[in-house]
């Protein structure tokens, strides 16, 4: 099993905190060796550890989860152990946004060391990955601040983001670096979700927001 999810897992390179936008039929990944479970397919899904196709059928169907505490609790119900999703969360993880991440969300990252519970929010507002490299590399050292890396993210400004950085959102279609500019200026979620929700659909348009920002 573990052969299978690393064949179906495709690796990429990337620089150091960004994101892969890969088309919308593979494995979307957040950093080298990390799956967006709001993305990853039905069928890769039932092969981490624990799954089964059921319960891979069941969480589809409650996609996308707001967080990786929401994703948690419906694994939990669905009688995994947290043994087990601890060892799903070394390959897929819902993505934590460095800004709003609560304590709960931040400790769900595999072997995290718990100062980051209290570290992550200080440095809030983040705004680049060389701050995060800066300030958490002063106390993990830059192999475990890379690997951390896997699992965050920063939101990018709706009126501001360039094509580039609207492309680092997992798994979004290139024509929304068109959409997500011709509707400028953002200024409320509710139009997020009229106009985005046009071309991809309410369930799209709600993980797409958690990659966004309005300033």
């Amino acid at each position: 099993m573990k052969l299978r999810l690393l064949a179906v897992l495709a690796v990429v390179t990337l620089a150091p905190g960004a994101f892969a936008a890969t088309p919308a039929a593979a494995p979307q990944v957040l950093a080298p060796g990390i799956a967006d479970l709001n993305q990853l397919p039905e069928r890769d899904l039932a092969a981490l550890p624990g799954m089964t196709p059921d319960i891979a059928k069941a969480f589809v169907a409650k996609r996308p989860f707001a967080s990786i505490v929401d994703a948690n609790a419906f694994l939990l119900d669905q009688k995994l152990t947290q043994a087990q999703l601890t060892a799903i969360y070394e390959t897929a993880f819902v993505p934590l946004n460095l800004n709003t991440a609560t304590v709960p969300e931040i400790l769900l990252v595999p072997r995290i060391a718990q100062r980051m519970r209290i570290e992550f929010p200080e440095y809030r507002p983040w705004k680049t990955m060389a701050q995060f490299d800066r300030e958490i590399g002063k106390y993990v050292g830059a192999d475990e601040t890379n690997r951390l890396k896997k699992y965050v993210f920063i939101p990018i400004d709706l009126n501001t983001a360039t094509d580039d950085q609207i492309l680092s959102i997992p798994g979004i279609a290139r024509r929304m670096t068109i959409e997500f500019k011709e509707y400028r200026p953002w200024k409320t979620k509710e139009q997020f979700d009229r106009e985005i929700g046009k071309y991809v659909g309410p369930q799209e348009t709600a993980r797409l927001w958690r990659y966004v920002v309005i300033q």
